[in-house]
């Protein structure tokens, strides 16, 4: 058997608050799963299935700002 590689990566971890399966509950902690009902946001089952449209990526770090001072050479 061929095992499939991944397509966004694999540092990806699977998470229910991604899945196509899941969908937000009206509590803002919990994940209506159409295959296992309601659970954490963290969890994951077999039916497992990646969604990159629900995916919210992590903020980029804030750069730090340089003065002039910073590239002089006195």
């Amino acid at each position: 058997m061929f095992r499939k590689a991944p397509i966004y990566g694999a540092t990806i971890s699977p998470a229910c608050e991604y899945c196509s399966f899941g969908r937000q509950a009206s509590d803002p902690r919990m994940i209506l799963c159409e295959k296992c009902g309601v659970v954490s946001p963290f969890y994951h089952c077999r039916k497992f299935q990646y969604d990159p449209l629900l995916r919210v990526p992590r903020r980029q770090p804030k750069l730090p700002s340089f003065s002039p001072e910073d590239f002089s050479l006195d």
